[in-house]
C-alpha cells in the first residue's frame, strides 16, 4: 500500500468535495467512495438537511467526474445498523442521549472504510473534517488538534481515533474557513458549491427520534411516573425514550414551577423532574475511554473539557480510574450533563482523549 494512493470518502456535501479536490490537485492517486449506510426507503422521506441522500450519491458522482477520480458506492448497511443504529436506539432505551455522528466515525469512517481502504490498496484515508493532525516527536505519538475554524472545528466528534487511523489520515480542510472550502469549490464549478449543510440525524431525517425507535424496534414504550427528587408521584410521561436529561420543553405536564428532567429510571419507566438548580454537578464519571495524546493519566492531569458539542470549553481536572474510566472534576459547577453524550478533554488545541458520560 502507497500513501500516495487515497481514499476519500464522498458524501456528496461541499466539504468531503473539496477535499477530494485538494488531493487531486496534489498529485494523489485518488479514489472516492460512497458509504451507502441505509435504505432511505427504511427511515421515510428524506430531507435536503440530512446527508447519505440518493441525491447526495448522485452529487458525489458528479464532483468525482469533474474532479477526475473512480468513483465508487459501497454498501455498508448491515454493518450501520448493527454499530450506530442499534446503539443508537439502545442508548434511549437505558435513559441514556446518544451522539450517533461519534459511533459513525468510530465504526464507520474510521473503521470498515480503513478496511476498503487496505482492500484497495490505499494507505491514507482522506474525509471532509474541520480537524488537524500532527505529531509529538518528544511523546512519540500523533495528535488530534481542532481545526483552524473555531466555528467549525469537529475535532470532538473524532476524539475515538487511534494512533494507528491518526497515522493514515488526511483532513485537507483542517486549516480551511467553511467560506474558503465554500469560495474553492465555486471557483472549481463544483455543483454542489451551495449546497445545505446536513443538520439532521441521517437515519433520523424529520427529528422525531422517539417515533424512529419505536418504528424500529416495531413496540410502543409504556407511560409511567413523573416524580419528583423525593419519589412524588407528579403526573404521567409517555415513554422513557422520548426524554433527555435537561430537557424542558414537551414534557406535557403543568406545574406551579419550571420543571426540568433530573433523572431517567427505565428499569423502574420513572422520569424525575426538578429544578433548572438541580441540573447543576461538578463531577462525571466516563466509561469507553480513548486517549490520544497520553498512553494513560496516571496522576491528575488539568484540562478544559466539553460535555456537548457546541459547549464552551471548561476548565477540570481528571484521573484514570481504570483501563478505559476517567472521573472529571469541573472547577465550576455544570448544567445537564448528560449519559451518553461525550465528554472531550483539551490542553490548548490539543485533544487528550474523551470518554462516554456514565
Amino acid at each position: 500500500m502507497s500513501k500516495d494512493r487515497v481514499l476519500i470518502a464522498m458524501s456528496g456535501g461541499v466539504d468531503s468535495s473539496v477535499a477530494a479536490l485538494l488531493m487531486k490537485q496534489k498529485g494523489y492517486d485518488c479514489i472516492g467512495i460512497t458509504m451507502r449506510l441505509f435504505d432511505n426507503d427504511d427511515i421515510g422521506k428524506c430531507s435536503e438537511r440530512t446527508c447519505c441522500s440518493a441525491e447526495d450519491t448522485e452529487d458525489a458522482r458528479q464532483v468525482a467526474e469533474r474532479v477526475g477520480i473512480p468513483y465508487y458506492v459501497y454498501n455498508f448497511t448491515g454493518r450501520f445498523r448493527e454499530n450506530v443504529i442499534e446503539r443508537f436506539v439502545d442508548a434511549y432505551e437505558h435513559g441514556r442521549t446518544p451522539n450517533p455522528c461519534i459511533d459513525c466515525n468510530r465504526y464507520m469512517k474510521f473503521g470498515a472504510l480503513f478496511e476498503k481502504a487496505k482492500d484497495l490498496s490505499c494507505g491514507t484515508v482522506v474525509t471532509g473534517h474541520y480537524a488537524r493532525i500532527g505529531y509529538d516527536e518528544t511523546r512519540g505519538r500523533y495528535l488530534l488538534r481542532k481545526g483552524q475554524d473555531p466555528e467549525k472545528d469537529q475535532s470532538y466528534v473524532l476524539y475515538q481515533m487511534t494512533q494507528e487511523q491518526l497515522a493514515h489520515v488526511q483532513f485537507p480542510l483542517g486549516e480551511m474557513t467553511k467560506e474558503e472550502t465554500r469560495a474553492l469549490a465555486a471557483e472549481a464549478g463544483l455543483e454542489n458549491a451551495s449546497k445545505h449543510e446536513s443538520q439532521d440525524i441521517c437515519f433520523v431525517p424529520d427529528g422525531k427520534y422517539a417515533d424512529f425507535i419505536e418504528h424500529f424496534r416495531g413496540q410502543v414504550y409504556p407511560p409511567g411516573d413523573f416524580i419528583d427528587r423525593e419519589g412524588n408521584v407528579l403526573g404521567q410521561h409517555k415513554g422513557v425514550i422520548r426524554y433527555t436529561i435537561g430537557q424542558r420543553k414537551g414534557l406535557g405536564i403543568a406545574l406551579q414551577k419550571p420543571a426540568y428532567v433530573c433523572g431517567i429510571d427505565p428499569v423502574q419507566n420513572t422520569v424525575t423532574l426538578g429544578s433548572s438548580e438541580d441540573l447543576f454537578t461538578t463531577e462525571l464519571t466516563a466509561a469507553e475511554v480513548n486517549l490520544i495524546a497520553v498512553d494513560r493519566i496516571d496522576t491528575p492531569m488539568e484540562v478544559t473539557a466539553r460535555v456537548r458539542y457546541h459547549q464552551k470549553e471548561q476548565p477540570a481536572t481528571v484521573i484514570q480510574i481504570a483501563k478505559d474510566r476517567i472521573r472529571l472534576t469541573f472547577h465550576e459547577a455544570q448544567r445537564a450533563i448528560t449519559p451518553g453524550q461525550a465528554v472531550v478533554m483539551y490542553q490548548g488545541d490539543v485533544v487528550i482523549g474523551g470518554g462516554v458520560i456514565e
